[in-house]
Order: C-alpha cells, then structure tokens, then sequence
C-alpha cells in the first residue's frame, strides 16, 4: 500500500510513553480519539459526545498506545479528511503513527502541503453540504489498522493514505440547528507517501458524535435548565440577612 507521510514538524506530534500502572484506574485503551479546541480536550459526554461551539476551530488527536506502527483512516462527517471521499475504511487513505506516538490533525488535507482548517458550524454551511453528502453530518471516525507483522512478498500498489508530519437565524431556528464541519483557513501540512502493508481488519474503530447544547440537552446528554439537577448545581449556601421563616405561624 501507499500512505502519505508528512514532512517533520508541520504539525504536533508527541510521543506517547507507557503510562504507570495506577490503581483503581482503567488503562488506557490502545488508540484514541480527541477532539481539540486552542489545544485542550474536549469532554467526552455519555462515552460518546463532544459539545461543539459555533464557528471555533477545533482539531483532532489520534493516538497509537501500542508498540506496533499503525494506519487510521479518520473521517469527519463521513468523508475521509484526506480527500473528502467517502469509502469503507479498509479502501479509505489513511495517517500513520509510529509506535507510542499522537498526532494532531488541523483540516482538511487540500494538497500535498497545505490543509484547511476543521471548524463547528451549521449543517447549511457544512463541508459535507457543500459536496452534497449529508447524510453522515456530526461524526467523527477513524478507524485504526496494525501492521503486518512479517511483510509478504511485494504486491501491487493498490491503496493509498496519508501520514502526519513528526490540527442570522431566528432564536427558534438556532435550537434547531445541527452542527457540521466546514472547511476554513489555509494552514501548512505537508504530505509524502509512503509504504505501509496493513492488516485486512482494522484493530480498533473510536467513533464520536458532536452536537450544539441544545441538541445534546434534546438527546438527554446534558440537563435542561429547568431540570432539578441543574437547579441544585445553581444552588448557594447564603442569601439576605434575616430570619428563618416559620411555617406554623399564621
């Protein structure tokens, strides 16, 4: 296969070293998926759920916590954000991650040396829109592949992927509206490729849903103003001066 393998430097990328075991915590697992905005995380909600903003950038983290050199193919919105094609992922272009390494992915790859930038907006300003396919809009998915770990004889060059250098409605017409990914500024993110020969199956599939507060206080991920829960975290231990009300007191 061939993948594409970005010039040191253009963008971040760290090395992972094997965490110490801590008790009463879960390990890691073996490959991640964030999603960041001026560099920090986003909270995961429901194991599922990211909150998006409108029209902040974000970019995305992809991590290999093993020591094997891995392929993922990454979609956003279910177009491969190497050439915006949509494609099962074992076909679909994809970034390589040495062994304990994160990789920081600003946009979408335009050419061999320049991306443009991910960015929340609404389904009607959405890239996906703009090409016509919206029917996976919210979505972000990569699919991470091991590689072989005795190279067979060499076969023809059949795949192709990438490798990271070493990120006025009405008000009732806003709470309806769904989030998208557009496509934005110009940044530098070049791109070579290179040979990879991955297992037909990919190890690990981290898939996240990103969703504007109101559709994720719809869907129940996070309370209603008007919830009991959110009216007890509103709550304080002191008010006005005075004294306690008495109840049997006409």
């Amino acid at each position: 296969m061939r993948r594409l393998l970005p010039l040191l430097g253009l963008i971040t990328v760290l090395g992972v070293s094997a965490a110490p075991s801590t008790e009463g915590c879960m390990p890691a697992p073996d490959y991640a998926i964030e999603i960041l905005v001026d560099g920090r995380p986003l909270p995961t909600l429901a194991g599922k759920y990211v909150e998006a903003t409108k029209d902040r950038e974000y970019a995305i983290r992809l991590t290999n916590r093993t020591g094997r050199r891995v392929a993922a193919a990454l979609s956003v919105d279910g177009l491969n954000v190497i050439d915006a094609k949509r494609t099962s992922a074992r076909e679909a272009r994809k970034w390589i991650l040495d062994p304990w390494q994160s990789i920081t992915l600003e946009g979408w790859q335009v050419s061999a040396g320049t991306a443009r930038r991910f960015f929340f907006t609404t389904e009607a300003k959405s890239y996906g829109r703009w090409l016509g396919r919206t029917e996976d809009l919210g979505v972000i998915s990569a699919a991470f592949f091991r590689e072989r770990p005795v190279a067979p004889p060499p076969a023809p060059i059949s795949e192709r992927s990438a490798r990271a250098d070493a990120d006025a409605p009405t008000s009732a017409q806003k709470q309806q509206e769904h989030a998208g990914t557009g496509i934005g500024r110009e940044v530098d993110h070049r791109v070579v490729e290179v040979a990879f020969d991955a297992e037909p199956s990919p190890a690990s599939v981290v898939t996240l849903r990103y969703e504007y507060r109101d559709a994720l206080v719809r869907l129940g991920v996070l309370p209603s103003a008007r919830d009991a829960l959110a009216r007890r975290e509103r709550a304080t231990g002191f008010s006005d001066t005075g004294f306690a009300p008495d109840p049997h007191r006409k």
